[in-house]
C-alpha cells in the first residue's frame, strides 16, 4: 500500500462522515459508524506497514518485540484487527517514529522519496563546493593543476574534474590533496546548512566527551556558566589587552 491508498481511505472516510451535511440535491446519505471504523482500521494498517518497511523490519521482528504472533501483526497491517494505544506506543519506539504517525495522513514512503531527491541535489552541490574550495586553495598556494596532481600522485585530468565538481572525490585522495595544499580536512566540511550544523554539533560533542572528567563536570554545571562566559570573553581579547590585565593582576597580588 502506498500514499495513494491512504489518500483514498481518507477521502472515503470524509465522505462517510459527511452524512446529513450533504446537499439536498444529493441522494440521502447516512453516516455509517461501522464503515468509519473499518476505514480507520485500514488507514492505521497502511501506516503501520509503512513505518515497519521504513525501519527495514519484518513482521516477525515486530511480533518478537511485542511478544505476539506474526499473524496478529499481519492482521493489523491489513486492517482486519486493530492494536491498542500501548501497543502503538511500543511500536513507535521500536520503529523509531513519533506515535502520532499512526493517526496521520502521510506515509513515510512519500516523505522518503522527497528526501532522496534532496540527497541527490546535496551531493551535486557539495561536490561543486569542494571542487571550488580546492581550486581556491591551490591558487592561493600559487600551484598549477599539474603541480598539485604530480605531488598528490593523481591524474591531472581527474583532478580537473574534481575541481569542476563533475566527479565526487574519494576521501583518501582528498586527504592527500589537502596535505599538498596545506589545508586541514575541516576546510572542506559543510558548514552552511542544517546538515553542516548537525555535523558541527556532533564534532563539538565528541570533543566535549574527550575532556577530563572534572572539566566536563564543571562545564555541564549550570552554576558555572558565568565562569565560562568570562573565559570566553578572555579568549576574544587582543593579546596586548590580555597582557595588560595580567600585569594589573600581578600588581594587585604583589607577585
Amino acid at each position: 500500500m502506498n500514499d495513494m491508498n491512504l489518500k483514498d481511505f481518507g477521502s472515503r472516510f470524509k465522505k462517510a462522515k459527511a452524512g446529513d451535511n450533504a446537499p439536498v440535491s444529493d441522494a440521502p446519505k447516512v453516516f455509517d459508524p461501522a464503515e468509519s471504523i473499518r476505514l480507520r482500521a485500514k488507514m492505521l494498517g497502511v501506516l503501520m506497514r509503512d513505518a515497519r518497511l521504513n525501519a527495514q523490519r519484518s513482521a516477525e521482528d515486530v511480533a518478537r518485540y511485542l511478544r505476539i504472533d506474526a499473524e496478529t501483526v499481519e492482521l493489523w497491517e491489513l486492517g482486519e484487527a486493530v492494536p491498542g494505544l500501548p501497543h502503538l506506543e511500543l511500536l513507535a519506539y521500536f520503529l523509531d517514529v513519533p506515535v502520532s504517525h499512526f493517526w496521520g495522513v502521510r506515509t513515510l514512503e512519500s516523505a522518503r522519496s522527497g528526501r532522496q531527491s534532496a540527497q541527490t541535489e546535496f551531493m551535486i552541490l557539495r561536490n561543486r563546493m569542494i571542487g571550488a574550495l580546492m581550486r581556491q586553495a591551490r591558487e592561493e598556494r600559487g600551484l598549477s593543476l599539474s603541480q598539485v596532481a604530480e605531488r598528490a600522485g593523481l591524474d591531472p585530468a581527474a583532478l580537473n574534474q574534481y575541481e569542476l565538481g563533475e566527479w565526487g572525490m574519494p576521501m583518501h585522495e582528498l586527504s592527500v590533496v589537502a596535505s599538498v595544499l596545506e589545508r586541514n580536512l575541516s576546510y572542506f566540511l559543510e558548514t552552511a546548512s542544517q546538515i553542516g550544523d548537525l555535523l558541527a554539533t556532533r564534532e563539538s560533542w565528541k570533543h566535549f566527551n574527550e575532556l577530563p572528567d572534572d572539566l566536563r563536570a564543571f562545564a555541564a554545571n549550570p552554576q558555572n556558566i558565568g565562569f565560562i562566559e568570562i573565559a570566553l570573553a578572555f579568549s576574544r581579547m587582543p593579546s596586548d589587552k590580555l597582557k595588560s590585565i595580567a600585569v594589573s593582576m600581578l600588581d594587585i597580588t604583589g607577585y
